[in-house]
């Protein structure tokens, strides 16, 4: 089989950027943090910090202490959107991009000579000088060549940073043997567990199976694609339709209070209704938790009948809250998501809302957000927490600038 698809990550991506913003973090250990407090975690860390132990997650009062000249930078999130575009455009002009998998991924096709080895050498080197060239030389990237994506992204985990890795048919599988388990994607936590429970304990365990018994394993279909997968078999999947649309927030110390908590998921929940407008859905259902100090945590549902209204999900908000349970404990972050989303032209809209003027006023209210920014225009329950929870990316999902930028320019 020849080489299909060219996989992109770029490298401790969110350190990189702000590596290459600012040279004085240049070639020292730095993280990049939600806020600056000792109780919260690293989100991203460079490859000189991740040298002292440092990963995505450790706490920063342990990352200080086991690297005392650590540089410490709050997250800056829309910089790391306005970069992506950047080399999104960049790879463009080398080859096209097919699909964006996250804030740090892309995949490619490789086309006619291009999936020639040398010549998807070449190419990938070429995408490496033009992204130096043009966004900016700390940006680094490793790439994976290889006859599906599948391969192709586990190839980019095998050489980093910087890395360049090409896997052939003649290399499977036993190129694939040293790496672990849960290197492969597909394979979490809770699916290593069951592979383990089913006497699977290495990559090359795994390989060796029949397809019978990877479907057995895996209780369907998908143990029959991990099947092809690893033998370089181009896998095709149905189109995906969205699960859920939400937001979460670790508060600051001085919003640790009922009140605050609860201003702050009213505006976790207009953000997240005006994303899902903008996506095309309705929701069916909301959940909400919080987590305490101590680690407590306390998570409701609530259905309704679906609708893309923003006071009527606030309402829904509101009845949940009356649950709030009684204690001391101070809240520590706090969440809100839809679920069973519909396609908006496939819900029904509720018998006794005035559903034209609520489609008016809810693409009024849009329409200024998207013009001036999130804050300009927001429901009242909102009103302390509006310059709270600012734009944050998930690392599957970027935020669009368009809708939910916080701070648009003039």
């Amino acid at each position: 089989m020849p080489l299909r698809n060219l996989f992109l990550d770029f490298n401790a991506y969110f350190a990189s950027v702000e590596q290459q913003v600012n040279p004085k973090l240049r070639n020292k250990p730095t993280a990049v943090v939600p806020m600056m407090a000792d109780s919260t975690c690293c989100i991203a860390a460079s490859y000189e910090a991740k040298k002292y132990g440092i990963r995505t997650g450790t706490l920063v009062s342990l990352a200080k202490k086991i690297c005392p000249g650590l540089q410490l930078v709050e997250a800056h999130h829309r910089l790391y959107i306005q970069y992506h575009n950047q080399l999104v455009k960049a790879i463009e002009t080398c080859v096209h991009v097919d699909q964006v998998m996250s804030i740090d991924e892309v995949v490619c096709s490789l086309m006619g000579k291009q999936k020639i080895r040398e010549n998807a050498i070449e190419l990938a080197l070429q995408i490496k000088k033009t992204i130096a060239e043009k966004v900016g030389e700390y940006i680094k990237c490793s790439i994976g060549l290889a006859p599906n994506r599948f391969l192709a992204k586990t190839a980019t985990d095998m050489q980093k940073p910087d890395g360049l890795v090409v896997i052939e048919d003649k290399d499977l599988p036993h190129c694939l043997y040293n790496l672990k388990l849960n290197d492969l994607t597909g394979i979490g936590r809770k699916m290593e567990v069951r592979l383990k429970r089913h006497g699977i304990y290495t990559v090359e365990m795994l390989c060796n199976l029949p397809k019978s018994r990877l479907k057995e394993v895996w209780g369907g279909i998908e143990g029959e694609r991990m099947y092809a997968q690893l033998r370089g078999e181009d896998v095709k999947r149905p189109p995906t339709h969205r699960q859920t649309v939400g937001h979460s927030h670790v508060l600051p110390p001085k919003e640790r209070n009922k009140d605050d908590a609860f201003a702050v998921l009213n505006r976790l929940l207009q953000k997240a209704a005006m994303r899902m407008r903008y996506l095309g859905y309705a929701a069916g259902a909301m959940s909400m938790g919080v987590r305490f100090l101590g680690g407590m945590k306390w998570r409701e549902e609530i259905s309704f009948s679906h609708t893309q209204n923003t006071i009527t999900l606030m309402k829904a908000l509101e009845k949940v809250w009356e649950r709030y349970p009684a204690g001391k404990e101070k809240p520590l972050a706090v969440g809100v998501t839809l679920f069973k989303l519909l396609d908006e032209d496939q819900s029904t809209p509720i018998f006794f809302e005035d559903y034209d003027k609520i489609k008016s006023l809810n693409k009024a209210v849009d329409g200024l957000n998207k013009k001036y920014g999130f804050t300009s225009a927001y429901y009242a329950t909102s009103h302390y927490a509006r310059k709270s929870a600012p734009m944050r990316i998930a690392f599957t999902q970027i935020p669009d600038l368009e809708i939910e930028d916080d701070e648009k320019e003039f």
